[in-house]
């Protein structure tokens, strides 16, 4: 709540001077007058003395992670070039930060080490304090108010410098166990072959001459040891892809229908599922892609840091929709059956699963947040690896994921 001008100190002032003022009529007595003025011009000039100096300043925030994942802190330092003819007197400072994020953003203004020896002009305040990611999305912290008073305590000023400054809440990411099966062989080197020449790496293999072949790709060392003219060779390297599906249907995600104020927690565990399984995977040596059911990109993860960061971020403004799409979790993901197939929704019925699928993907998995009863047995019918996600998302994936000796076989997290 917007506290005004008065402290309670003040208004007190006030109220008594009036009342002097009254009883000095009533009772015939200066000596009540003179109080009575005494109190309403001393609150006078102290508001003069309080809103009178002229004072701005800019300010700049730094935080420690550029990204905050959900449930971990960082460290929030606001450096506060502050401007006016006097030095500002005590008060309070704090920093305006939305639900998604927890902390103490306030203390004593100016800091106790900055209270001596400070120039009038240009002051440079830092001010700090924790924060703690409870929300993923796009936020703000900021802006920075300024409370001070006069010396009597009786008037305020409340002032505002500076913008707010983003700040993107990014799904809490948790390891996960390897995906052991035939798809999963060695980290991800034992998995699809693309059509893809291989580049950098050490994937020339030899063969015999044949008429017409440069003499530049002849393998001299070959050569030598077979006593047959060999020439170097370019093999297709191993490219693993995956897919990473997140079902954003409004359909399923009955929390997070209209009207609701707070993040629906199923989803907010797909999510994080999502980004868990997307970089575990990537971290295996898979070439990772994440879309949601409609087939719409989210990112894509190719072994570039940045790319890590961008899949966080697009994650971290994904949200259930309706639409047209959401009758049903589509079918249509055969383009990348070679490779795993990663399915991630919320409400499951037996009908929908009984219908679904994965178009022959060699490790395909579906976590469910709320699976209806004979879902998960309708999926193990089609092939595929199964189970709940509840709140632990690594004990869902390591329940459903195949182990070394599934191989061919749908699994059901009972």
């Amino acid at each position: 709540m917007r506290r005004g001008p008065l402290t309670a100190r003040g208004v007190a002032a006030l109220v008594a001077g009036l009342l002097c003022m009254t009883a000095a009529n009533v009772l015939a007595a200066p000596l009540l007058l003179y109080l009575g003025v005494l109190l309403i011009v001393l609150v006078l000039v102290a508001a003069i003395a309080t809103h009178l100096p002229h004072r701005d300043g800019t300010v700049t925030r730094t935080i420690a992670a550029d990204l905050l994942p959900v449930g971990e802190s960082s460290t929030v330092l606001v450096r506060l070039a502050l401007r006016s003819p006097f030095p500002p007197p005590v008060g309070t400072w704090s920093d305006a930060l939305p639900a998604a994020v927890a902390g103490q953003a306030g203390g004593d203004f100016p800091p106790a080490d900055a209270r001596s020896g400070r120039p009038a002009e240009g002051i440079p305040l830092t001010l700090s304090y924790e924060i703690e990611g409870l929300r993923r999305g796009l936020w703000a912290l900021g802006p920075l108010t300024v409370t001070t008073t006069d010396p009597f305590g009786l008037v305020r000023r409340r002032q505002e410098f500076g913008d707010a400054r983003p700040i993107t809440v990014v799904p809490e990411v948790v390891a996960i166990p390897a995906l052991r099966d035939r798809a999963g062989i060695a980290g991800g080197t034992a998995q699809t072959s693309s059509q893809r020449l291989g580049q950098g790496a050490d994937n020339l293999t030899p063969r015999r001459y044949v008429s017409g072949d440069s003499m530049r790709r002849i393998h001299w060392r070959a050569t030598a040891h077979r006593g047959d003219l060999m020439v170097r060779q370019e093999e297709q390297e191993s490219s693993p892809d995956a897919l990473v599906v997140i079902d954003r249907a409004g359909a399923r995600w009955p929390g997070s229908g209209a009207g609701t104020t707070s993040a629906d927690p199923s989803f907010e565990r797909a999510v994080s599922a999502a980004a868990s399984i997307a970089l575990h995977l990537a971290d295996h040596g898979y070439a990772v892609d994440v879309v949601d059911a409609t087939g719409a990109s989210i990112g894509r993860l190719r072994g570039a840091e940045d790319e890590r960061d961008g899949l966080l971020i697009a994650l971290a403004a994904v949200s259930p929709r309706r639409g047209e799409h959401d009758e049903g979790l589509p079918a249509t993901h055969g383009a990348h059956a070679l490779g795993p197939l990663i399915v991630l929704t919320g409400a499951l019925s037996a009908a929908d699963a009984a219908v679904l699928s994965h178009g022959g993907a060699a490790t395909p998995v579906l976590l469910a947040t709320d699976p209806a009863p004979g879902a998960l047995d309708a999926l193990a019918a089609h092939g595929w690896f199964s189970g709940g996600l509840d709140e632990d998302v690594a004990g869902s994936w390591a329940d459903a994921v195949p182990t070394p000796r599934g191989e061919g076989a749908g699994g059901v997290r009972r």
